[in-house]
């Protein structure tokens, strides 16, 4: 049963890479490498988590690192709530898809994001009322590890424990690479899980791309108070050879050449 589920979750996501792919060469768009880090995570988030409609907001998922934001559109897309029509017109002029991610006429995403270090915080506001309200529903926050730079993240993060919000799961996507460096030569904030810890957080460390992991993780019940940190360690440009771990893929787009080459490896591992 699970193995059934893990090799048509791994369908999907090659799907959704392949169409990613064509988007982001059309449009000449960048974070390709970003997108192709966290999708996984996104792709079992809205898959086998959550749950929304399109009218209302339920405040179950935020998408802090703004800039990987079409991998959220793209699963929208899979689930329809996106069209094909709108979807052809992500980075462009007046759209409503922008290269950052964005809540306006998107139902499905909570908030815009894109400034670095925001998403927690508004994660901590909504399990807060969650809390308030007696309510069971967790609300989970995705993160980029140079997202850590941010002071807003640590008010944040002392919040959350001090608040004891054990409904909030922050997850860090950890491809240790953040703009043009990695992140020990950009602003060194290793080791993440110790200092999570040491700030009164529940800390698990997995395998970003791995369905078991995911299942694991995200089904097991805490037995404390605590908010829980997942440090999802992924592969910046996850699924083509010549962009994985590779920081030139953070700002560039492919070419004819490469834009070939990525399709039939990640066509071939489908």
């Amino acid at each position: 049963m699970i193995q059934n589920k893990e090799k048509f979750f791994k369908k999907i996501c090659n799907k959704l890479r392949l169409k990613c792919l064509e988007i982001i060469f059309r449009t000449k768009a960048s974070h390709i490498g970003s997108i192709y880090s966290c999708l996984d995570i996104i792709v079992y988030i809205y898959l086998y988590i959550i749950k929304f409609n399109k009218r209302k907001p339920n405040h179950d998922f935020i998408m802090s690192k703004g800039h990987a934001g079409l991998a959220v559109y793209l699963v929208l897309y899979y689930k329809k709530i996106i069209s094909e029509k709108k979807l052809s017109t992500y980075y462009q002029n007046g759209s409503f898809l922008s290269g950052h991610v964005s809540h306006y006429k998107n139902p499905g995403i909570e908030v815009s994001t894109g400034s670095l270090g925001h998403g927690l915080s508004i994660g901590c506001g909504y399990a807060l009322a969650n809390k308030i309200n007696n309510s069971h529903k967790k609300t989970f926050v995705l993160m980029s590890d140079g997202e850590c730079n941010e002071g807003s993240v640590w008010e944040s993060v002392l919040f959350a424990s001090h608040s004891k919000l054990k409904n909030l799961v922050c997850i860090i996507d950890f491809n240790n690479l953040q703009s043009l460096d990695t992140i020990k030569n950009t602003l060194n904030t290793l080791p993440l899980d110790k200092k999570f810890k040491s700030f009164g957080w529940n800390v698990a460390k997995i395998n970003g791309h791995s369905f078991k992991d995911f299942l694991k993780v995200f089904s097991r019940k805490s037995n404390n108070s605590q908010p829980l940190c997942v440090i999802a360690k992924t592969i910046k440009g996850r699924g083509v050879s010549f962009m994985e771990n590779n920081v030139l893929w953070h700002y560039r787009s492919p070419n004819l050449g490469e834009l070939k080459l990525a399709n039939l490896e990640i066509s071939s591992s489908t």
